[in-house]
């Protein structure tokens, strides 16, 4: 088992070892997907002073404002990725198309589905914000990915991670063989393990979720939070609301501290707000490598087949007793519809 402190590159080394089918391949891709987070940090920490604050004017794929950073964070990675002869394409939040590195072919043998930055409108008040990775490695591939290619479920992912740009930089990420947490050390410039083998308590005392949506959601939803809400010590319910605003650092927090997130449907949006494949599936491989629970509140995220690469779903994420509990009022509010 590795020491904390052991650089990245040295983790990914000895897990190959360890495990022959990560071949030096998907250890290069992470590689450059540490690349792509160095630089986003950098130029994040000096935000207010490089002109990269504020919006671009522009509205993206998901009918959303786009920041600077959210252009400069998705350039981030298409540098990282080109020429780097592993990702054949890569789906972004900020595309409406798969962007293609036909440079890479035909060595390249992985899709990449990013967030690029997640939250980034926590951006202009100095807030956590994050970046969502999700790998899928093909097999033959002799040209452009076709739709049957893109649209993978999330239990078929390769590895899955991300990069959360706080008080300090991390890269959390898991090939299906638990959930590893590296910190950015700003001496060496290297992402050292600083958190081994992460396992989210089976229950937590916090939820996160933006309840100025109240009125939107549905009564199943609305009785859920009010649960919550209630305060019984007697039966060990005593939540705290725990909110940031950005996926990456409230599934963070979870992660290591227990409980649940989630971005439920709406009465009249019922397919919610996240992302599937960019946004709940890594999210939910990841937290479900560390023994917790991923759903839309009635099925499991990883197993959803998508139909578009910029799908919603609703997402309840967390501790396994939390969310396993979220679902018992989402799925009584179905029945009671039947």
């Amino acid at each position: 088992m590795s020491n904390i402190g052991t650089p990245l590159t040295q983790f990914l080394r000895e897990e190959q070892q360890d495990h022959p089918e990560a071949k030096d391949a998907f250890t290069a891709l992470l590689s450059q997907i540490s690349l792509a987070g160095k630089m986003i940090s950098r130029t994040m920490g000096r935000a207010g002073l490089a002109n990269v604050l504020g919006v671009t004017g522009n509205i993206n794929v998901q009918g959303e404002a786009v920041k600077k950073m959210d252009i400069y964070a998705n350039n981030a990675f298409k540098q990282a990725f080109q020429h780097g002869a592993q990702v054949i394409a890569m789906v972004t939040e900020e595309a409406e198309d798969p962007i293609a590195f036909p440079e890479n072919q035909p060595t390249g043998k992985y899709l990449v589905y990013l967030d690029p930055l997640d939250g980034s409108s926590n951006i202009d008040v100095n807030g956590s914000v994050g970046s969502i990775f999700s790998i899928h490695k093909l097999n033959n591939v002799i040209s452009f990915p076709s739709n049957s290619d893109l649209l993978k479920k999330g239990i078929e992912q390769t590895a899955a991670g991300y990069i959360l740009y706080g008080p300090s930089t991390m890269l959390v990420y898991t090939c299906g063989k638990g959930v590893h947490g590296f910190t950015l050390d700003p001496d060496s410039e290297e992402f050292l393990l600083s958190h081994n083998d992460i396992k989210i308590p089976t229950r937590g005392q916090t939820y996160s979720v933006n309840e100025g949506n109240y009125k939107k959601w549905s009564t199943p939803t609305q009785r859920y939070i009010n649960y919550l809400r209630e305060h019984i010590p007697d039966d060990r319910r005593s939540y705290s609301s725990r909110y940031i605003g950005a996926l990456v650092a409230d599934v963070h927090r979870t992660l290591l501290t227990g409980g649940i997130y989630f971005y439920p449907g709406e009465e009249k949006k019922p397919e919610g707000k996240i992302r599937l494949l960019y946004e709940s599936s890594p999210m939910g491989y990841v937290v479900e490598q560390a023994e917790g629970k991923a759903s839309t509140g009635t099925e499991r995220i990883l197993d959803i087949l998508p139909t578009a690469i910029h799908q919603r779903t609703p997402i309840f994420i967390g501790s396994y007793d939390d969310v396993s509990l979220a679902e018992t009022f989402m799925r009584d509010g179905k029945e009671e519809k039947k």
